[in-house]
């Protein structure tokens, strides 16, 4: 649409100008004469959706629309009036600015509404559209509206008109309602884009530049009470027709919902409920997160609505968050997030442990490793009716006696009532043990489907109206679960059944309790065991990332009856390793005192530790000596299985160590030694102290050693930081500075 204006003279109505509609219908070309009165009047008819387009960070406040100021910055120094003799006039208070719609649409566009008015009503008109400034009736179907009156037809003037806008603001239809006399009321929709009367395709939603601000979406039946809550400042919208879209909800474009909560709020009538269940539905459809039905208060009359609701103050916004409601879709659950400034003025307690210190703490999951024959079901057996009774048990303490459920697939009932007899509980405790601890026999099935539709039931019925605080599941081997797609020795199944079986099945009884699952170690050597225990457990790496505890048994000389003891803790403090034993039937923590073997055992380590370490300076030192030097991974694969050194991943954290512990350090200037480059190496080649790389000068023969050679001493550019581990550079190459210590 191309749109000519013609100015003249200034007179006391407004500045006179022409608009010539160029491509209008051949019924209505011509030029029609409007004044400024025609432009504000517009304007002020399409508030709401003229701010909308401009403020898209505006909020909507007891009658008011307030922003930051005119470049839409949020704030509320910005206000202008939507309601009454003042509607459209506004005030910036930063700035002392103010005055009409003409003024403001000027004011955001840079303009002077004297000095730039041409451009002013040329980018208003072009944003309304050609249907605000002429009669868009057929000429000679009824009188040509004045300049200050709404459009006439048959049906008499129009006492209501809301904009159907996008959510950028532009127009896509408006709606018209006339109460003729002696007639009903009747709504007739303008099709901006067709310029016509008639409904547009397909029919939009009210309000799309709010609901594409907000969250949560109130969808009521008519435009007046949509109209009532965005005054109330709560983002409403309605379908077009109101109650009419009933049987027609797909002609309604429903897409501006996707993502949002809607919130139905039906007129207390049956073809309200009726509209609303329609319309809900359809809403779900569209892809809303979730969608519900408030249910209108008994005490209120027939057809009582939202309009009326704002009109006598009733609490809107808590019935809306509160009222009684029917659920169409739920809503999927919240990813929580916190800020730092949430976590740091969080004072609330810790929940407490259900087994201290942080061993199991409530939601959380701990892995029960050990060799076979190495004692875990007894070990279990006896830790879980001591915190069945409440009685503390190696240093792990309950806060109460727990609710604890055994469900174990090796042992027959009437073995496992042997076993249980056996158990030495404190007899002032044993009551509470004898409530609270409930075990299966021997089970025969998996934790599939049909598995826990006979497991859950089972749980529930034992605790009658409680829950339980612990579920032991021994071992995993015999219930295994991973969804087809290997063993417990691959992790992607063993992912599976964690996420799906175990947290399923907790889920169902108590998303709060614990979890203990019994589970067998891999035979490692024992010094891999040594180096990383949990690394043993089958699956380590799924069950390593998803549970909160980690313990390990294990007889480091199976020859002896002590065990150790071991825990990882992902929400606490390191525990120290425990030596235990069975004595007399009672598991208890062995002194070194008592076990002089231990200790043996212990120094036996430190020996080995010790003679890893000369031998390794020492070839770092004598291979310099040769004219050959090393990064850490060169070093490890070239002397893999020789000097005792065991395997390169081996040799490699032991140079780790050895360089965290100073005795290690790296140069980088291998060009200064004649040396090739070394590589993909982080940090260079590995050098000890006092170390000379010997080479030959002048005409020495490198292959017999016949000639001159020197020895040229080797200084560190680099070392590891201690508490980092980062690479950092040496800063006085001439002295080499270490930690001492008894084992390294």
């Amino acid at each position: 649409m191309h749109l000519v204006f013609l100015a003249g003279p200034l007179l006391e109505g407004g500045l006179m100008g022409d608009w010539r509609d160029f491509n209008d219908a051949p019924d209505r070309v011509g030029t029609q004469t409007i004044d400024a009165d025609t432009v504000r009047r517009e304007l002020s008819d399409r508030l709401e959706s003229m701010l909308a387009y401009l403020f898209p960070n505006g909020t909507t406040k007891s009658g008011t629309f307030q922003v930051g100021d005119l470049h839409g910055s949020k704030g509320n120094s910005l206000s202008v009036e939507l309601t009454g003799e003042k509607r459209g006039l506004w005030t910036d208070f930063a700035t002392g600015e103010g005055g009409d719609v003409i003024d403001l649409w000027a004011g955001v566009h840079g303009q002077s509404a004297r000095s730039d008015f041409h451009k002013v009503i040329e980018g208003a008109a072009e944003w309304l559209g050609a249907v605000s400034w002429q009669n868009p009736l057929p000429t000679g179907r009824a009188p040509k509206a004045g300049p200050t009156q709404p459009p006439m037809d048959e049906l008499g003037p129009r006492t209501g008109k809301w904009d159907y806008t996008t959510a950028d603001g532009k127009l896509i239809c408006c709606v018209y309602r006339h109460d003729p006399p002696g007639g009903k009321k009747t709504f007739r929709p303008w099709d901006a884009t067709r310029q016509k009367f008639g409904d547009p395709t397909p029919w939009p939603l009210y309000n799309q530049p709010g609901i594409a601000q907000a969250n949560t979406v109130v969808l009521v039946e008519g435009e007046k009470c949509a109209d009532a809550l965005i005054q109330a400042g709560i983002c409403a919208t309605t379908a077009m027709h109101g109650a009419g879209a009933t049987a027609k909800t797909t002609k309604t474009d429903w897409s501006p919902l996707k993502g949002k909560q809607v919130v139905m709020w039906p007129d207390r009538d049956s073809v309200g409920w009726t509209y609303a269940e329609a319309i809900a539905q359809a809403a779900a459809g569209a892809g809303a997160n979730s969608v519900v039905i408030l249910l209108p208060p008994d005490d209120k009359p027939e057809k009582w609505d939202a309009a009326d609701a704002v009109a006598e103050g009733f609490n809107c916004a808590g019935f809306i968050s509160h009222g009684e409601r029917k659920v169409v879709r739920d809503a999927p659950p919240m990813l929580p997030t916190f800020t730092l400034g949430e976590m740091l003025d969080d004072d609330s307690p810790i929940p407490p442990d259900l087994i201290s210190p942080r061993v199991l703490t409530p939601g959380g999951l701990l892995v029960f490793g050990g060799a076979p024959k190495v004692g875990k079901s007894d070990f279990l057996l006896s830790w879980l009716t001591h915190m069945a009774a409440g009685a503390t048990f190696l240093g792990m303490a309950p806060p109460r006696p727990l609710r604890v459920f055994y469900l174990q697939a090796e042992v027959q009932y009437h073995y496992l009532r042997e076993r249980m007899k056996a158990i030495n509980i404190p007899a002032h405790r044993l009551n509470d043990a004898r409530r609270n601890f409930v075990a299966t026999p021997q089970l025969r099935l998996v934790l599939n489907d049909e598995g826990l539709e006979q497991i859950i039931p089972a749980i529930k019925r034992a605790f009658s109206d409680e829950t339980p605080d612990i579920i032991a599941i021994d071992p995993i081997r015999n219930v295994f679960d991973g969804g087809g797609d290997g063993g417990e020795n691959d992790n992607g199944a063993m992912m599976y059944f964690l996420s799906q079986r175990v947290e399923r099945l907790r889920h169902a009884v108590n998303p709060e309790a614990g979890v203990i699952l019994t589970h067998h170690t891999k035979k490692l050597g024992k010094k891999q065991f040594e180096e990383d225990p949990f690394q043993a457990l089958a699956g380590a790496g799924s069950l390593r990332g998803y549970y909160s505890t980690g313990m390990v048994l294990f007889r480091p000389d199976e020859n002896l009856t002590p065990r150790l003891l071991i825990h990882e803790l992902r929400n606490g403090q390191a525990i120290p390793h425990k030596h235990v034993d069975k004595i007399n039937g009672v598991w208890r923590e062995v002194r070194d005192s008592q076990r002089l073997v231990l200790k043996d055992h212990g120094e036996r380590l430190d020996a080995e530790r010790r003679r890893k370490h000369d031998v390794i300076l020492e070839i770092l030192f004598d291979e310099a000596a040769r004219g050959k030097c090393y990064t850490a991974n060169q070093f490890s694969e070239t002397f893999e299985s020789q000097c005792g050194l065991g395997a390169d991943r081996t040799i490699n954290r032991r140079i780790s160590v050895l360089a965290t512990k100073g005795y290690i350090k790296f140069f980088d200037n291998h060009r200064d030694y004649r040396l090739p480059a070394p590589g993909r190496s982080r940090n260079g080649y590995l050098c000890v102290e006092g170390m000379s790389v010997r080479l030959p000068a002048g005409d020495s023969d490198p292959e017999t050693g016949e000639g001159p050679w020197q020895e040229i001493p080797v200084v560190p550019t680099h070392f590891k930081c201690p508490q980092t581990g980062a690479s950092l550079p040496v800063e006085n190459p001439e002295i080499w500075v270490y930690q001492e210590e008894e084992t390294p």
